[in-house]
């Protein structure tokens, strides 16, 4: 019979490699925590409509990277989600969220394209997104961009070496259709110089001409008109406040004319976190205002905001830049004298790991628990600060012997003792202390 694999680009994660995912998601929780958001979970499946509506017909994620079926119960348009900004506002406006005002939330999951797998790119991947939806100034904007650098600085993150910041005004909606008719001109008077991908896009979406990374197009894109000789007073008023706000707490950025996104809802702020260490893959975080979506998903008009993150690609970046978690071993391990102790020890380990403390517990293998030598290995191997030895003579006098494992550097590893057996819950501490007085 066949052997069965994984999808090709959507991957299995499996420990240590876990470990690395969930050390990352406990740092975003407590990040969130202190900026006042809130989780939300929606679907990974949502109606297809949802998306054209949302994204824009045109994008390549609309027209070509979509996971889309049709229910075969009642015949609905259904689609992957390939990202969640739609989602969390379909699930906004369905659950009227902003009834009482605005509303700061995040999400982490998996999301879906179908494109080609490469290096921290894949079919599966995973996103962790922040949304402020309700609030129009540019104090929010400021928050959700200081937010990355207080995440890039509790990993361990240096931003002018490994990340920069790169901000642009897309202005309204109006700004924008006076700037596409330029940008138009511009490309159709040198339509012989584009290549196939931004002729089809001159007419649809010629925005998307701008994010080209053909190096032949770059001088015409260079040459191309700019956003930002659109903008009216009240869009150069916001980014112009956004700015000052960045001035003031000290973040430096970059002016990028040409930064876009890619997709149809963003509007004023738009901003990335760029790196130089993962090649052509340089975008790590990215996101900006996107103030028409809720009335374009059929809620009542209300401004919103927000970025995500993609979580493969920020751990690639933090193996790069030698960032990495240390490895959390259990604080104790269970060394069994043989089979027949373990009813006794059991109440004793479960009361120890009810009160806090890690307790790894050497498994009975089809020969027996094996012999105590090959078992205090075990416990050296797995990194635990303390073996807790359950042998016949500890048990016959109602105690456990705690032996300490690890020692400080030029100190002599401390002494064994034993503790009484029946009340674990009393001494626990003993095991959480780095530094037991024995």
């Amino acid at each position: 019979m066949d052997k069965l694999q994984a999808v090709k680009g959507m991957n299995d994660i499996l420990p240590p490699e876990s470990a690395r995912w969930e050390w990352l998601e406990g740092k975003l929780r407590g990040l969130m925590a202190r900026y006042g958001y809130q989780n939300v979970r929606t679907p990974i499946v949502e109606p297809t409509a949802l998306f054209v509506r949302g994204l824009g017909e045109v994008t390549d994620i609309v027209e070509k990277e979509m996971y889309s079926f049709v229910d075969a119960m009642n015949g609905d348009q259904l689609s992957l989600r390939p990202e969640n900004t739609a989602g969390v506002v379909r699930a906004t406006i369905e659950h009227a969220l902003l009834h009482e005002g605005g509303r700061r939330l995040y999400y982490m999951g998996p999301m879906f394209r179908h494109e080609r797998p490469q290096k921290g790119r894949y079919r599966q991947f995973h996103q962790i997104g922040a949304e402020a939806l309700g609030f129009a100034g540019p104090d929010v904007d400021a928050e959700l961009i200081l937010m990355c650098r207080a995440l890039w600085r509790e990993l361990g993150l240096v931003e002018a070496r490994d990340l920069r910041l790169e901000i642009n005004s897309l202005g309204q909606p109006h700004e924008r259709r006076a700037h596409r008719a330029a940008l138009v001109a511009h490309f159709e008077a040198h339509h012989d110089l584009l290549d196939d991908d931004s002729r089809r896009r001159l007419h649809t979406n010629p925005l998307r001409i701008l994010d080209s990374k053909n190096p032949a197009l770059q001088p015409l894109i260079e040459a191309a008109p700019k956003l930002v000789d659109h903008l009216g007073d009240e869009s150069r008023a916001h980014f112009d406040a956004l700015r000052a706000l960045l001035d003031a707490a000290g973040l430096e950025y970059r002016l990028n004319p040409r930064l876009v996104r890619g997709l149809d809802y963003y509007n004023l702020t738009v901003f990335e976190w760029v790196t130089e260490r993962l090649g052509a893959q340089g975008t790590v975080c990215g996101g900006g205002r996107y103030d028409p979506l809720i009335e374009q998903l059929g809620g009542k008009p209300a401004p919103a905001v927000g970025w995500a993150l993609g979580v493969e690609r920020l751990l690639l970046l933090l193996a790069e830049a030698g960032v990495a978690p240390a490895a959390v071993p259990p604080r104790a391990f269970a060394v069994l004298g043989a089979a027949d102790v373990l009813p006794r020890a059991l109440p004793a380990i479960e009361a120890l790991r009810a009160a806090g403390v890690s307790v790894l517990m050497h498994a009975a293998g089809k020969d027996g628990y094996g012999g105590m030598k090959a078992q205090f290995r075990r416990a050296d191997a797995s990194g635990a600060a303390w073996a807790l030895i359950f042998g016949a003579d500890e048990l016959a006098r109602g105690v456990v012997a705690l032996k300490p494992l690890r020692a400080r550097a030029g100190e002599p590893t401390g002494v064994q003792v034993e503790r009484p057996l029946a009340d674990a819950a009393s001494w626990a501490h003993e095991l959480l202390d780095d530094n037991p007085r024995l």
